[in-house]
C-alpha cells in the first residue's frame, strides 16, 4: 500500500559495565533469531551500548541505515543515562523492553537483573520527557519479545506516519455539521501540517486536468474495478478526471511531508459545478492509503489514515447512523448470536468505502442529494457514489478529535459486521460492538464526538491505543464490559 510508512526497525542491546556484556549480546541475538522464525523484520545492531560514546556511535549508525522505530533492549541491567540518551536523541519511536532470566541454574555468572533495570530506564525516561513505549509486561523470553516486537510495528508505523503527513482541504467547514469544525492545533502539535484550500481552487485544478492522457487509463481502471457495477460508464472520464486532478495535486503539494490526506467539501455545490459525486474516487485514494474525508471533516481523515497505519488495509470514514429495526433483529437472531439488539447500529455513508471492504458494490446516485438537486428527473450530477453491503468480519471503530478547548481525545471498540442484508442505500452494514448501547451513551455522546467513525477493517484496538498514549492524548473511551460503570452511568439504573 502507497502512502504510509515503510518500517525499519532496528534492535539495539544495552549493558551495565558491572554485568557481562556477553550476556547481552548472546539475548540480543536470540530474540533476533525468534523475530526472523516470526518474519519480523529487524536490523541487527552489533555494537552494545555500555556508555554515552556508545550512544553516540549506535546513534549515527541508526541514521546511517536509515532506521525509523528503534527496540532498545535491556539484556542485563544496562545503563540507564546512554540508553534513553539514545531514546531521546533518536528521531523515530522507541520501544523499551527487557531480558527474562533463562533458567534457575544459572543466576550467578548468568543473571542479568533486567527486571530491576528497566524500572531505573523508565525513570530516566521520565527525567528526559522521553515518550517510550513499554508493552503492558515488558520483560520476556526471547519468544515473548519477539512477539512484542511484532505489536510494536503497527504502532511504530502509525506514529511515523503521524509525523510525516500532511492533511490537505478544500473548501470551508460546512455550517450544518459544526462537529467537523474543531480546532486544528493539536494535529500542528502531533508534527501534523495543514493546508486549506477553497473550492475553487479544487475546481480549478479539475479543470486544469481536462484531457490528460491519464485519463484514459485511470478510467479504464475503474471500468475493470467495477465490472458489473459499472452502472454508468459514460461518467467515468469525469470520474478518473477528478482522481487524477488529487494526485497531481498530492505530488505537486507534498513539500516537506512525507504522506498526505484530504478533507474534501463534497456537497452542496460540488455537484452543481463539477456534474458529479465523489465519493468513488474517494473510495478508490483510499485503497492507495490515502482516505479522503466527507465534508471537511479533518479529524475524521486522520484518524481514517491512523486505522490504515495499524491495519495495512483501506480504512473508511462512516455515519454512525441508525438504529436495527427489532423485526430485522429478531430474523437474523442465528447471524446476531450472543448480540443484544442495542448492541448493534448500522454504520453508513454515501458510498466512499473501498471496493476490497465491500461485498461487491455498484456506481449509484446519491439519494438524499437527489431529491434536493435533482426531483422528478432521471439522476445525473447525483451520481458518482459507489454503493452495497460493507463484508462482514472484524472492526474496530475509532476516532481522534479535538475538543473546543484544543484538547485531544478519542475512542476505541472492537466489534464486527455482521452478515446482515441492511435492506437501504449506500455504503453501509449492520455493525455489532459489545454494551455499544451504553458505549454510545457515555463515551461518544458524554464525550461530544460527533457522527463520524472511523472504521479499520481488523481488530486494531490494541495498537491505536499505544499511539493515542505515544501522542499524549490524555482522554480515551473504551467501551466497558457490562458490569463495569462509567463514571457518568447512573448506578441506580
Amino acid at each position: 500500500m502507497k502512502n504510509i510508512p515503510e518500517t525499519r526497525m532496528a534492535i539495539v542491546a544495552v549493558s551495565r559495565d558491572c554485568f557481562p556484556k556477553a550476556l547481552s549480546i548472546g539475548r540480543r541475538e536470540a530474540v533476533v533469531k525468534q523475530c526472523a522464525e516470526k518474519s519480523i523484520e529487524i536490523i541487527e545492531i552489533e555494537r552494545v551500548i555500555e556508555n554515552e560514546l556508545d550512544a553516540t556511535a549506535v546513534l549515527k549508525e541508526l541514521q546511517e541505515k536509515k532506521v525509523n522505530s528503534l527496540v532498545l533492549y535491556l539484556g542485563n541491567f544496562g545503563p540507564e543515562g546512554p540508553t534513553t540518551i539514545v531514546a531521546q536523541q533518536f528521531e523515530g519511536p522507541v520501544m523499551l523492553v527487557a531480558a527474562a532470566e533463562e533458567s534457575g541454574d544459572n543466576l550467578i555468572g548468568g543473571r542479568g537483573d533486567a527486571y530491576c533495570g528497566m524500572l531505573n530506564a523508565s525513570y530516566n525516561c521520565g527525567l528526559r520527557k522521553v515518550k517510550a513505549y513499554i508493552p503492558e509486561y515488558p520483560v520476556g523470553t526471547p519468544v515473548e519479545v519477539a512477539s512484542m516486537i511484532g505489536d510494536f510495528c503497527p504502532i511504530a508505523r502509525t506514529i511515523n506516519g503521524l509525523k510525516g503527513l500532511k492533511v490537505f482541504t478544500f473548501g470551508p467547514r460546512p455550517q450544518d455539521f459544526l462537529a467537523c469544525n474543531a480546532p486544528i492545533k493539536p494535529l500542528f502539535d502531533l508534527g501534523i501540517e495543514v493546508m486549506e484550500n477553497s473550492e475553487l481552487d479544487l475546481y480549478d485544478i479539475y479543470k486544469s486536468a481536462e484531457g490528460a492522457p491519464e485519463i484514459t487509463g485511470i478510467a479504464q481502471s475503474m471500468a475493470e474495478e467495477l465490472g458489473k457495477g459499472n452502472t454508468y460508464p459514460d461518467l467515468l472520464n469525469k470520474l478518473a478526471q477528478f482522481e487524477l486532478a488529487l494526485l497531481r495535486f498530492f505530488q505537486e503539494n507534498i513539500g516537506a511531508s512525507q504522506y498526505g490526506i484530504f478533507a474534501n467539501k463534497c456537497w452542496p455545490s460540488f455537484e452543481k459545478f463539477f456534474g458529479f459525486t465523489p465519493c468513488y474516487v474517494n473510495a478508490r485514494l483510499a485503497g492507495q492509503g490515502i482516505p479522503v474525508s466527507c465534508e471537511v471533516d479533518i479529524y475524521g481523515a486522520v484518524s481514517e489514515y491512523m486505522a490504515t497505519c495499524a491495519t495495512e488495509k483501506p480504512a473508511t470514514l462512516l455515519d454512525i447512523n441508525n438504529t436495527v429495526p427489532q423485526d430485522m433483529f429478531e430474523k437474523n437472531a442465528t447471524v446476531a448470536k450472543e448480540y443484544t439488539l442495542t448492541d448493534l447500529f448500522m454504520g453508513f455513508h454515501c458510498g466512499n468505502t473501498n471496493s476490497a471492504c465491500m461485498k461487491g458494490g455498484a456506481l449509484k446516485y446519491q439519494l438524499i442529494m437527489h431529491r434536493l438537486m435533482e426531483p422528478g428527473k432521471d439522476p445525473d450530477i447525483t451520481r458518482g457514489t459507489y454503493e452495497g453491503v460493507i463484508k462482514d468480519g472484524p472492526i474496530t471503530l475509532f476516532r481522534l478529535q479535538s475538543t473546543a478547548d484544543t484538547q485531544l481525545r478519542s475512542y476505541l471498540a472492537e466489534g464486527e459486521v455482521l452478515n446482515i442484508d441492511p435492506k437501504s442505500f449506500g455504503s453501509i452494514g449492520v455493525f455489532a460492538i459489545k454494551e455499544m448501547g451504553r458505549f454510545y451513551r457515555h463515551v461518544l455522546i458524554e464525550g461530544k464526538f460527533p457522527h463520524h467513525a472511523a472504521i479499520a477493517f481488523g481488530h486494531a484496538a490494541k495498537s491505536l491505543f499505544e499511539s493515542l498514549k505515544l501522542c499524549d492524548v490524555p482522554w480515551i473511551g473504551v467501551n466497558q464490559p457490562k458490569n463495569t460503570l462509567y463514571k457518568t452511568e447512573n448506578p441506580f439504573g
